[in-house]
């Protein structure tokens, strides 16, 4: 094997700095060859408070769909980890690519939580502005976010900019035609892009070892020429330090990068969905004893940054930022039925102007 290969593979295990009871644990030699540097308590901590806010919020938009609010969510629960840190980390330059399962991700960002379920609820595709929050609409179609995001990433390059681009995407997608035609994109063209897989171990029913082969996700960049890792995805320390060894990889002028991030999705694929006719009650219990938000509690607790004050002040924020966000999602929302010609073409076809005339009349009856 040439040292040009080398460089590229990911640590044969998933790098990992807390064990699942929150335990401070030194990771390979690999990794530790690699130079990760273990986050300070004060970033773990803010790690911490927005994964206690993002699980309320997606407890919360679960109970929505529940009350007819919302058409579909899906949970990222025990995904928590992967969706705060790698977007925590981001810079002000950087860009987001995130999937329809990452809104807690993109509350995490900042976004207003109203206008991200507004894809969810089916009020437009996208709630809130691209192009300000630097933030691209949720993507239901899978995969197809890794070419945008390699393309995105080649812009930035070109104009100068020190930003990145991140890419999240799930399992399930890794098995889709633009998640390689991204991966080969971004390699060529030496873009910064930052793709990060979680591996929650299903593509909706269809379990890893139906959908690939691989002995890790991580290794299918390796073929395109892109430097790939993985790491422990419930573990957000690690999730933290590999993401930010990431960007400063991308930043620098060398390229993309490829994280598979091992982690679990705890709840059903969406409210849709019967999650127990394809795994077991034994498997779930396992893995929610790995909770990010739990293990990351225990090591702050360990070291003195959490005190019982932080914890009941966050357990605060966090109700109050559910009760607001349930007191907006129960006002009915504003419907204009002839919008739904808007945006379709920049100049209207005349069947696209009867149609919208035929509604208008149906309307005013």
């Amino acid at each position: 094997m040439t040292t040009g290969v080398q460089h590229l593979l990911p640590c044969a295990e998933p790098v990992r700095f807390l064990d699942d009871h929150g335990q401070r644990v030194e990771p390979g030699a690999e990794a530790q060859g690699r130079g990760y540097a273990f986050p300070s308590d004060d970033d773990l901590l803010a790690v911490w408070r927005q994964m206690v806010i993002g699980r309320r919020f997606d407890t919360q938009a679960t109970a929505l769909t529940k009350q007819g609010r919302l058409a579909v969510y899906p949970s990222s629960r025990g995904q928590d980890a992967c969706q705060v840190a790698p977007v925590l980390a981001l810079e002000e330059d950087d860009w987001f690519f995130p999937t329809y399962r990452d809104s807690m991700a993109l509350v995490s960002r900042g976004l207003d939580p109203v206008e991200v379920l507004t894809l969810l609820r089916g009020s437009w595709h996208c709630g809130y502005d691209p192009v300000a929050t630097r933030t691209a609409p949720q993507c239901t179609p899978l995969a197809t976010q890794a070419v945008h995001a390699a393309g995105a990433g080649h812009g930035l390059a070109r104009r100068g900019s020190n930003g990145v681009a991140l890419c999240f995407i799930g399992d399930g997608a890794t098995s889709e035609g633009d998640f390689h035609e991204g991966l080969n994109f971004a390699a060529v063209f030496n873009t910064p892009t930052v793709f990060f897989v979680q591996n929650n171990k299903y593509a909706i029913s269809v379990p890893l070892d139906k959908q690939t082969k691989a002995p890790s996700l991580a290794y299918k960049g390796v073929g395109y020429g892109v430097r790939s890792e993985q790491v422990d995805g419930n573990d957000p320390a690690a999730v933290l330090a590999v993401t930010r060894a990431a960007y400063e990889h991308a930043r620098s002028g060398n390229g993309p990068v490829l994280i598979e991030a091992h982690t679990y999705r705890l709840e059903a694929h969406t409210n849709a969905d019967d999650a127990t006719r394809y795994r077991g009650a034994e498997e779930v219990t396992e893995w929610s004893g790995r909770d990010p938000v739990a293990r990351l509690r225990t090591y702050l607790t360990g070291t003195g940054a959490l005190t019982d004050e932080i914890e009941e002040q966050v357990a605060a924020e966090a109700e109050e930022y559910a009760a607001r966000l349930r007191e907006r999602m129960n006002a009915e929302p504003e419907v204009a039925p002839l919008s739904l010609f808007d945006h379709v073409y920049a100049e209207p076809t005349p069947q696209l102007r009867e149609q919208a005339a035929m509604v208008a009349q149906e309307v005013q009856s």
